[in-house]
């Protein structure tokens, strides 16, 4: 876990293994949404980029019967 501190501007900078494992680029909006006492940030990514994201997903799972 790394740390980051909030400026007098209440900015943060992403640690640079986190841009480059999370693949962020300059400008990219990211979402932010407050959770029991955390902040999570979520990058907002193209839908290009979403193609294929959930590749090898277990779909063999038994359906309620109102879902079919």
């Amino acid at each position: 876990m790394q740390t980051v501190t909030v400026s007098p501007k209440f900015q943060v900078v992403i640690p640079k293994l986190i841009r480059e494992t999370m693949q962020l680029r300059p400008g990219q909006k990211l979402k932010i949404i407050e959770y029991e006492g955390r902040i999570d940030l979520i990058p907002d990514r193209d839908i290009p980029e979403l193609r294929g994201f959930i590749k090898g997903i277990n779909t063999e799972f038994e359906r309620e019967g109102d879902r079919l």
